[in-house]
């Protein structure tokens, strides 16, 4: 029998399924400006869609910080234990000077931020089930698995997220994972290795970490991209794929990794998508997800330069406009008159792919 957990506790109807807190920002003695991470890109994208007036503080949903309890779904004892020594979680979030700081501060400085984005993506995950979508505006930790942390990802959340619903909801057995961050998701791909019931789509650059030659095999559609792959390309198999992905299992839930560092001049991902071709690209995945009204929750990942957090804001406030996600639109998805005409729209195809 699950155990209780706080992060499946209703929220409130009046609230956007946005998930965020001012927890998720992470900010010591200027440490964090020693990764080219944002370290406060969450709390920048929130602004930016307060600033448009989508939405206000008490119409976010207010994520929780992930107990020990919630984490050991996925997590082993010993993989938690390993992270109360300093120098594995200067190795993990790529910061060595984590190392000789006392774990309490690590833990409040670090490692708190990464839970509550943690618990962010869980209660997304039920958000998106009971509502049709859901966005946490961080998570996306995608290269950590059950005892493995790497590349700035302490804590499984996509893992943890896909099991909860599993373990939880009602009707949620099949789930389709799809990785859109330039860089291979390596750590879903080992926790679900052999579980059929995970469908995972990974589109990246192949010559950038992980070059996890073992977890790709539990890839059922590869889309390896070259470097400095650009938009026409890019958009063009990006939504081949999706189709391709959505038509083969219809899932019970998508889980959207929706990684910004694909974006032209990312010191780390290597590819060369515009800010257009990522609000393009976001708007390619909620249409095939609500066409066929499947939940659908996106989580933030990577995304390492500064001009990041406005694109996400902008892929959100698109999304919006184009009522592919709304505060009423429930699960009844396709009875919205604006997303039905979008249906036919994206019905013809994508033919007109340029990015005027």
């Amino acid at each position: 029998r699950p155990h209780r957990t706080e992060l499946y506790e209703d929220a409130p109807s009046a609230c956007w399924p946005i998930v965020y807190s001012p927890d998720y920002n992470i900010t010591f003695m200027g440490l964090e400006k020693l990764h080219p991470f944002d370290a406060g890109k969450w709390g920048k994208v929130i602004n930016f869609l307060k600033e448009e007036k989508l939405i206000a503080d008490d119409l976010i949903v207010q994520a929780r910080e992930a107990t020990d309890e919630d984490l050991l779904v996925v997590h082993t004892r010993r993989y938690l234990n390993k992270l109360k020594w300093s120098f594995v979680v200067a190795t993990i979030t790529e910061i060595p000077p984590v190392a000789f700081l006392p774990n309490f501060v690590v833990q409040r400085k670090v490692l708190k931020p990464l839970r509550t984005q943690t618990g962010g993506t869980i209660m997304a995950g039920k958000l998106a089930v009971d509502r049709g979508w859901a966005i946490n505006v961080g998570g996306g930790f995608h290269h950590c698995s059950s005892d493995k942390g790497g590349g700035f990802c302490a804590y499984a959340d996509i893992t943890l997220a896909v099991k909860f619903l599993f373990e939880r909801v009602q009707g949620v057995s099949k789930a389709t994972i799809i990785d859109l961050d330039a860089h291979q998701g390596n750590g879903h791909e080992r926790d679900f290795m052999d579980d059929h019931r995970v469908y995972i789509m990974d589109a990246y650059n192949r010559y950038i970490y992980p070059g996890d030659g073992f977890a790709k095999r539990a890839i059922k559609r590869k889309v390896e991209l070259e470097w400095g792959t650009e938009d026409t390309e890019y958009l063009q198999k990006v939504h081949t794929h999706v189709e391709g992905a959505l038509n083969e299992l219809k899932p019970d839930i998508i889980v959207y990794n929706a990684g910004t560092d694909v974006l032209d001049g990312d010191p780390l991902g290597g590819l060369a998508i515009s800010p257009q071709g990522i609000v393009k690209r976001d708007e390619v995945v909620f249409k095939a997800a609500r066409s066929r009204r499947i939940p659908i929750l996106m989580v933030t990942s990577g995304g390492y330069q500064k001009r990041t957090a406005r694109i996400i804001a902008d892929s959100i406030l698109n999304l919006h406009n184009l009522g592919l996600i709304d505060k009423e639109l429930a699960t009844s998805g396709a009875e919205n008159p604006k997303v039905e005409q979008m249906i036919r729209d994206s019905a013809k195809g994508l033919t007109n792919l340029s990015l005027q």
